[in-house]
């Protein structure tokens, strides 16, 4: 069993993901506050996070806080995702990783299938 962090403000969306984890044996907190999730992260290290792009206070917080769980936690897995591209066409991709500037193992865009995002923490989890 993984010990995933879900950093979303959108609660309905984050509880949806919660509990389709938990039902894969999975357990699941969430963090709708992307100011305070490094130190989440820091009281308890998670085995992923899922993290959303856009929050209220700032529509790119998180590539700010994947930038500090990489600089901080090394290689700790995340799934970055956004609806970004549906709000400022900038056309973000999976080709955009890398290890400074967009420091996630993965990058999913919003409507996400919530089947898909749990596949992809599973193989993400294996490796």
């Amino acid at each position: 069993m993984a010990y995933v962090l879900i950093v979303d403000d959108d609660t309905d969306f984050a509880e949806a993901v919660s509990t389709l984890l938990k039902s894969h044996g999975h357990e699941a907190a969430i963090e709708t506050d992307a100011e305070k999730a490094v130190d989440r992260i820091r009281d308890r290290r998670p085995d992923a996070v899922i993290l959303d792009v856009m929050f209220p206070e700032n529509d790119t917080a998180g590539f700010d806080v994947a930038r500090a769980i990489r600089r901080n936690f090394g290689g700790l897995p995340v799934v970055l995702l956004t609806a970004v591209n549906n709000t400022f066409p900038l056309g973000f991709s999976n080709k955009d990783r890398d290890g400074t500037w967009l420091p996630v193992a993965e990058f999913m865009e919003k409507p996400v299938d919530l089947n898909r995002l749990c596949e992809k923490i599973t193989s993400l989890l294996d490796k």
